[in-house]
């Protein structure tokens, strides 16, 4: 048995923290409490998901109102979050194309180096990693801490992850048909008359009907309604990209690799279990990992991305805990210091949307948040935002409320001008022709809030 000997790797240097704890500590499957609420379901409004059933807030949108502004009404901000229509691949410029290269010229030359500067990483990572050759894989890999700065380590540390990965899907992905819990040999009927088949003696606890909470079948029904979920949400993941849809042989294994990942993280962590929009969260990994032009990386995309998903969420792990929203490291908490953000940096807009039309940041933030901006932008856009998040010095959560901020501020005007319906739309399916490169820009130069900015450790 793996219980207790699974290692999750040692938090990154000076990147962000490792804040996901005893969540992912140990293998102790025990109940869940109640409440826990899901994300984004891709295509509908947000649902909660409950293990052992479904429960469901009516939807309110911008259009339910018509053209009047609601009056005495408080609402349910989960119920808000829709998913936008993604935006295109854009053109790409021949200054583009040299700025790329440099890029890359750069990145090659750090990666060579036996002993990475992970601070030189970081700022050559936050103007945007170029495509292709595996830079960006190796450099997330490293960024998130999964890999060491020394090359030396390398082989070494990837080899037993991947080890301690497969073991763990062999633990907990398998059927209890097939377990390891068999009958003493002693216990086995013996009779050695031709004709009747031996059959080994089945404890109560072992039978498939057993509702006991140890019972290896109770716990195995038990994530049933979670893996129905996980699959139904896969199949909506990117679906304008064959590398996730369709029924090709090579996208039916991306989802399979990442249907088993969703499930082990559930599974390892009974107090979160799975959560819908985490789906979307992996997809970015998954993909980079896989296509690394590296062979043996990527046969080990799932096993990368793992314990990559876990590292990443390590940082904003309460955000998923309805129960913690009031909490410091709880939703609530990070949308009031997104607001605070705001108004140190532009008070005449924060007052607008705070007091003028009452648009609220759980109205439109709360999915920007909690899915990392993967509903908000076409997928290579994400690719390079999550650049940008990853080599943020003082932690992906920082950045991530910077580039919120900055969300806002490129919308100043039409905002301005916009009362309640309009700005909730607004916000709600982002624009899809900001210019990306001057929004992280925004991002970047923003002063921080100092009433509530804090050092991830």
């Amino acid at each position: 048995m793996l219980k207790g000997k699974l290692k999750i790797p040692d938090k990154p240097r000076k990147v962000f923290p490792d804040r996901l704890g005893s969540l992912v500590a140990g293998f102790d499957l025990k109940e869940p409490e109640n409440g826990w609420y899901s994300v984004l379901e891709p295509g509908e409004e947000l649902k909660a998901f409950e293990p052992n059933g479904l429960g469901s807030v009516e939807p309110v949108t911008a259009c339910d109102f018509d053209d009047e502004k609601p009056r005495g009404v408080d609402l349910d901000f989960r119920s808000l979050l829709v998913r936008p229509a993604k935006d295109g691949h854009g053109s790409v410029s021949a200054m583009e194309v040299i700025a790329a290269d440099e890029k890359r010229s750069d990145l090659e030359h750090e990666l060579s180096q036996q002993e990475i500067n992970l601070e030189k990483l970081q700022r050559i990572a936050n103007k945007g990693l170029p495509d292709g050759g595996g830079l960006r894989a190796t450099t997330w890999k490293l960024l998130l801490g999964y890999l060491p700065p020394s090359r030396d380590l390398w082989e070494k540390d990837l080899t037993e992850n991947r080890s301690k990965y497969a073991k763990l899907k062999e633990e907990l992905l398998s059927s209890p048909s097939r377990g390891e819990n068999t009958t003493p040999a002693e216990e086995v009927e013996t009779d050695t008359t031709d004709g009747p088949l031996q059959r080994r003696k089945i404890s109560p606890e072992d039978h498939p009907l057993s509702v006991g909470k140890a019972s290896a079948w109770s716990q195995f029904f038990q994530y049933a309604e979670i893996v129905e979920q996980i699959d139904r949400d896969l199949q909506r993941t990117h679906p304008d990209m064959k590398f996730f849809s369709g029924e090709t042989e090579n996208s039916r294994k991306h989802r399979e690799a990442m249907r088993n990942i969703l499930i082990l993280f559930a599974k390892l962590n009974p107090a979160i279990r799975y959560v819908q929009g985490m789906n979307e969260v992996l997809a970015p990994i998954y993909y980079v990992f896989s296509t690394d032009p590296n062979e043996q990386n990527a046969a080990n995309a799932e096993a990368d991305s793992f314990s990559c998903f876990v590292r990443l969420l390590s940082d904003s792990v309460d955000h998923f805990c309805q129960q913690l929203d009031n909490s410091a490291g709880g939703i609530l908490s990070t949308l009031s210091r997104l607001s605070e953000l705001l108004k140190e940096n532009d008070e005449e807009l924060w007052r607008h949307l705070e007091y003028t039309t009452k648009v609220q940041p759980q109205f439109y933030a709360f999915r920007w948040i909690t899915l990392l901006l993967t509903q908000e932008f076409s997928f290579q856009s994400i690719l390079r935002i999550w650049d940008s998040l990853l080599s943020n010095p003082f932690g992906v959560q920082d950045m991530l409320l910077r580039v919120c901020c900055a969300m806002l501020l490129c919308l100043k005007g039409r905002l301005l001008s916009g009362d309640f319906i309009a700005n909730l739309k607004l916000l709600q399916h982002y624009p899809t022709d900001i210019n990306l490169d001057h929004l992280l820009n925004v991002a970047t130069e923003l002063s921080p809030d100092t009433s509530s900015f804090r050092l991830s450790l």
